[in-house]
C-alpha cells in the first residue's frame, strides 16, 4: 500500500446512472476520473458477490461468484449483446436516490436472457465464454448449478430442497444438469459478463493511479453453493444445517447484540486442511481487487457462537479462532499482501495480540471517539500502521451522528478539532482524519457531499431499508471536488 495517501469509501451500488442502481458503466468510469482528479489513490468498496438475505452484500450465495445487478446494460449494448431497445424504456425505479431492489430483480432478469440467448451469435464472445469457464472451473460450475437449482425450488435455500440434491448426491447432480442446462448456461454467462465488466473498470482506475480496496466478509451464507459443495468445513448436524451462527454480543450501540445469522466454521477442519479454503479465497479476492479489506478480524482471534435457535444475540460463548497461524499460512502461499483488518467492536487483548502479530493496519473511526472520555479512536493516539476513518458503511453518517449529540457534546467535537464557525461539521471531522498521522485516509462519499442521516448505507441487525443510497450526479459539485483536492494536498496525502 502508498504510506501517505487518501481515498473515497462508496460502494458500485451507489452510483447514479440509469438502470435503478450502480454499475460497471460511465458513472464508475467517471467515479475514477473524480478520484484522479482530487489526487486519491485509493476507492473502497463493499463485497462484489451476489446479494441474497436483506440485499446485504454480506450475505452471499457465493464466496467467489460477482452480482448480477451490477452488469451494465449499456455495455453488453456496445458487446453486440443488446439493442437499446431492449431496454431503454424499462422501469427501473422512481426514485434516483434509493434501489428499489425488488423491482430490480423482476427487471433485469428479461434483460439479461436476452443478451445470455444473443451470444450464441457471437463467435468471438462464445470463445471468451469458454476460455472464462476454464479459467474459473475451481468456482463457477457449483455455483452455476447450485442457482439453477435453486430457483427450480422457488429460490428456496438448499437445506429446504429434495433429499438426494439437498446432499450433492452425484447422481441427482447430474439429473439436474441435463434438465436446468438452460438455467446453468445463464448462471454461467452472467458471471462472464459481471468479470469482464469489472476487471474493465479496474484495468482503467489502475490506469490512473486508483487502486481498488475490496471487502471480503469472514462469514459465508448459511444459503451458499459453499455450505452445499463443503459442509465438512462448518459446524452443522446430520441434515447439513449450522449448528451454531455467528454474530456479536450486546454492547452500547445495540442491546441485544447483532444476530448475523451466518454458519460458524470447523476451524479444526480448516487446520486439518492447512487452510487451503482460505488461501484459495484470499488468492481470488486478489485476482479483482489491489487490496483488501478482512471484515470482524476479531473473529480469528475468538468469536461469538449463537445457537442456531437463539432469537438474539444475546446469550452465545467466545469460541477460539485460528488466530495468527491462518495469516501465517497466507503468506506462506501467497507472499505479503496488502491487507487491511476490520478490528472494530468489542476488541480485546486477544484481538488486539493478533492485529499486532499479523502487522496489517488496523482501522480507526473518528465517529467512535465522541462522546466520552479520552479514546483510543481520537486522532492524537493514532499510529502510523492504520487507516482512518470518518465513518464506515455500518455508521450514521456524520450529520445524521452529529444531531443525535447533546449541545455539551457538540461542542467536545468542535473543541477538538478546532472547528471554524463557517466549517461545516462533516469538512472538520475529514481533516481530522486527513491531517492525522495514519499512513491512510479514507471519507465515506456521504460525508464528503455532506448528506443527511437519510443517507445512511446500513443499520446493522435490521433488515430492509438497507444498502439503498445512491447519489445524484449533480450532488458531486467543483465545489466538493476542489474542497477534497485541496485537503489532501494540504496534509501531503495526493497520489504520486
Amino acid at each position: 500500500m502508498t504510506k501517505r495517501s487518501s481515498g473515497v469509501l462508496m460502494h458500485i451500488t451507489s452510483l447514479p446512472g440509469q438502470f435503478g442502481i450502480g454499475t460497471f458503466g460511465k458513472s464508475a468510469y467517471d467515479f475514477v476520473d473524480f478520484l484522479e482528479e482530487t489526487k486519491q489513490t485509493y476507492w473502497q468498496i463493499l463485497p462484489l458477490t451476489t446479494t441474497s438475505y436483506g440485499d446485504s452484500p454480506y450475505q452471499s450465495f457465493s464466496a467467489v461468484a460477482g452480482n448480477l445487478n451490477l452488469i451494465d446494460f449499456s455495455l453488453l449494448k456496445e458487446d453486440g449483446l443488446l439493442e437499446e431497445s431492449d431496454y431503454v424504456d424499462v422501469n427501473f425505479g422512481e426514485n434516483p436516490e434509493k434501489v428499489d431492489y425488488a423491482l430490480l430483480f423482476e427487471a433485469r432478469r428479461p434483460i439479461l436472457e436476452k443478451a445470455v440467448a444473443n451470444t450464441i451469435k457471437n463467435r468471438k464472445v462464445l470463445a471468451e465464454i469458454e476460455k472464462f469457464e476454464a479459467e474459473n472451473s475451481s468456482w463457477l460450475a457449483d455455483y452455476a448449478e447450485y442457482m439453477a437449482i435453486k430457483e427450480s425450488f422457488g429460490y428456496k435455500s438448499f437445506i429446504h430442497w429434495d433429499e438426494e440434491i439437498k446432499r450433492g448426491d452425484e447422481t441427482s447432480r447430474v439429473k439436474y444438469r441435463t434438465e436446468l442446462q438452460d438455467s446453468i448456461r445463464y448462471y454461467t454467462v452472467t458471471q462472464y459478463f459481471f468479470f469482464k465488466q469489472w476487471l474493465a473498470l479496474k484495468e482503467y482506475a489502475n490506469s490512473k493511479g486508483v487502486k481498488i480496496i475490496g471487502d471480503m466478509p469472514i462469514y459465508v451464507s448459511a444459503d451458499s453453493v459453499e455450505m452445499w459443495t463443503m459442509p465438512e468445513l462448518f459446524k452443522v448436524d446430520e441434515n447439513n444445517e449450522p449448528l451454531y451462527v455467528a454474530g456479536c454480543p450486546a454492547d452500547d450501540f445495540s442491546p441485544t447484540g447483532q444476530l448475523w445469522g451466518n454458519p460458524i466454521y470447523d476451524w479444526q477442519k480448516h487446520k486439518e486442511q492447512e487452510f487451503s479454503w482460505w488461501i484459495y479465497r484470499v488468492q481470488e479476492s486478489f485476482k479483482i481487487y489491489d487490496v483488501l479489506r478482512i471484515d470482524h478480524f476479531k473473529g480469528f482471534s475468538d468469536f461469538w457462537q449463537i445457537d442456531r435457535d437463539a432469537e438474539n444475540a444475546v446469550n452465545g460463548t467466545w469460541e477460539a479462532g485460528p488466530g495468527i497461524e491462518l495469516f501465517q499460512k497466507i503468506k506462506e502461499q501467497l507472499g505479503d499482501l496488502p491487507i487491511i483488518a476490520e478490528n472494530l467492536g468489542f476488541i480485546d487483548e486477544k484481538a488486539e495480540k493478533l492485529l499486532d502479530d499479523s502487522g496489517y493496519p488496523g482501522m480507526k473511526i473518528l465517529q467512535f471517539a465522541f462522546p466520552g472520555e479520552d479514546s483510543l479512536d481520537r486522532p492524537h493516539h493514532y499510529t502510523q500502521n492504520s487507516v482512518a476513518y470518518t465513518g464506515t458503511h455500518d455508521n450514521d453518517v456524520v450529520n445524521g451522528w452529529y444531531e443525535k449529540l447533546s449541545e455539551l457534546e457538540r461542542k467536545l467535537v468542535s473543541d477538538y478539532l478546532n472547528r471554524r464557525d463557517d466549517e461545516k461539521i462533516t469538512e472538520a471531522m475529514i481533516r481530522g482524519i486527513y491531517s492525522s498521522v495514519s499512513d491512510y485516509a479514507i471519507v465515506t462519499m456521504q460525508d464528503l457531499l455532506d448528506k443527511d442521516a437519510t443517507s445512511r448505507m446500513n443499520v446493522p441487525s435490521t433488515v430492509g431499508g438497507n444498502w439503498e443510497w445512491r447519489m445524484l450526479a449533480e450532488d458531486l459539485t467543483e465545489e466538493r471536488k476542489e474542497f477534497l483536492r485541496n485537503i489532501t494536498v494540504r496534509y501531503s496525502r495526493e497520489r504520486v
